[in-house]
């Protein structure tokens, strides 16, 4: 997985001191109801697609771009889920310390697009749709955390994002 460019000329500046980045994560849901999932390359866990939004690029254009170039599908980003910061830092293999904002939108497949999943790019190796009630072994902690926030979502009406109000 290579790093982004831009995070490598701030690296550059701030060595590995935290840095604030924001993500998207991509629930993506076919007609079926089956949820699309990626076995991460650097954990080997499964999870939903989730990637970092680059400088000026708008949130919902990053979704689009990251489902596609982890799976190959086209979706079309119908509702944002969840505003959420992270609480803990996240401390790379190489020192970089890292903390996320993650916007989780609602997708659903693109009208004439591919909804046929493949490996495409360094980052997993498998892809999927999965049934909600058989997902498979090993799932990220963070997916299963996700996954619960987005029935969260439904049960409120799906009406607006959900907020987290804890200090």
């Amino acid at each position: 997985m290579a790093t982004p460019e831009f995070i490598v000329r701030l690296r550059e500046k701030i060595g590995h001191d935290p840095l604030w980045l924001v993500g998207v994560t991509a629930y993506v849901e076919d007609a079926d109801g089956r949820v699309l999932l990626g076995r991460r390359a650097d954990t080997g866990e499964w999870a939903l697609v989730y990637g970092i939004n680059e400088p000026g690029e708008e949130p919902a254009v990053t979704v689009v771009r990251e489902v596609r170039e982890e799976t190959g599908v086209d979706v079309e980003p119908r509702a944002l889920v969840r505003v959420r910061a992270s609480r803990h830092l996240t401390v790379y293999a190489n020192g970089d310390q890292t903390q996320y904002l993650d916007l989780m939108f609602s997708c659903r497949l693109a009208e004439g697009g591919c909804a046929e999943p493949r490996v495409a790019d360094d980052e997993s190796l498998e892809v999927g749709w999965f049934a909600p009630d058989a997902l498979p072994d090993p799932l990220a902690a963070s997916t299963r955390e996700r996954l619960g926030a987005l029935a969260a979502w439904r049960e409120a009406g799906s009406a607006a994002a959900l907020f987290s109000l804890d200090a």
